[in-house]
């Protein structure tokens, strides 16, 4: 699945090409996606400047003067940007042109999502809730301490819910909690505020590497000029079960969390 830093260098990479730039056609060929794709957006969005590109959470958010596009990758959606009359394969539901070229979204599970809305978009029910960005300044080891407090789901899932923060998927979570040397298993309401520090640190240098690695190719993750991310070859416990431990040369172990995998060494995370 698109985690933040797959969003976020997708977002990078397709902003040059249609930030400022007028729609000068909408084609919808899969209107059955997460939510229904609004059948008006051709007539809302032709002729119309995209003003701004933001990403909040997993979310990219495409700002016009009368409103603003909402996309969601799903598990396995991308989106390119191609010239116009490239012939569209089996999964590819949704194009946004701009004239010569065109922002393409391709979702072979159909659990994306390509929204419309009018109010400020913080406001959508979608983000109203939604924690803060993990790498602002509003996500300190302090905030983590408070929000843990009297909790005892396990720190992983607490790191993974997006109204504790955004966008800490699960990959980055195991590696996050790796390099901060926390077992994730631990009740999150008995950390200290000091193991707190290292693990609000942990999570942005995690990410803001992932970032500039371009994401992670596991499966089916591809960067918006089709390159896959190279995070992958960085993982230090993901997806390395009976491995040895980057640090300490115990085998790598695994377990499952809330219906997610966990991988973690049992000498260097406690």
């Amino acid at each position: 699945m698109p985690e933040l830093p797959e969003v976020e260098t997708t977002r990078r990479g397709i902003r040059p090409h249609v930030l400022g730039k007028t729609v000068s056609g909408v084609i919808i060929r899969q209107p059955r996606l997460r939510w229904p794709v609004p059948d008006e957006l051709p007539e809302l969005l032709r002729r119309r400047k995209l003003l701004s590109l933001e990403r909040r959470g997993k979310y990219l958010l495409l700002g016009f003067r009368h409103g603003s596009l909402i996309l969601h990758l799903g598990m396995s959606g991308s989106l390119r940007v191609l010239p116009v009359g490239t012939p569209p394969e089996k999964h590819d539901h949704f194009d946004l042109v701009f004239g010569r070229q065109c922002l393409r979204l391709r979702d072979p599970r159909r659990f994306g999502a390509v929204l419309w809305t009018v109010e400020p978009v913080e406001q959508h029910p979608l983000l109203a809730s939604l924690g803060p960005e993990p790498l602002s300044e509003a996500f300190t080891g302090r905030y983590l301490f408070d929000q843990s407090r009297n909790r005892s789901v396990t720190v992983k899932q607490f790191i993974m819910d997006g109204k504790t923060v955004v966008g800490v998927g699960n990959i980055y979570a195991n590696e996050a909690l790796f390099q901060a040397g926390i077992l994730p298993t631990r009740p999150c309401g008995r950390l200290s505020a000091a193991r707190y520090e290292r693990l609000a640190k942990a999570v942005k240098t995690i990410l803001a590497s992932a970032i500039e690695s371009g994401g992670t190719t596991l499966q089916d993750f591809t960067q918006a000029d089709g390159k896959p991310g190279y995070f992958a070859q960085e993982l230090k416990v993901y997806g390395r079960q009976g491995e040895a431990c980057p640090a300490c040369g115990a085998a790598i172990r695994h377990i499952v969390i809330g219906q997610r995998s966990s991988y973690y060494c049992h000498r260097c995370q406690r």
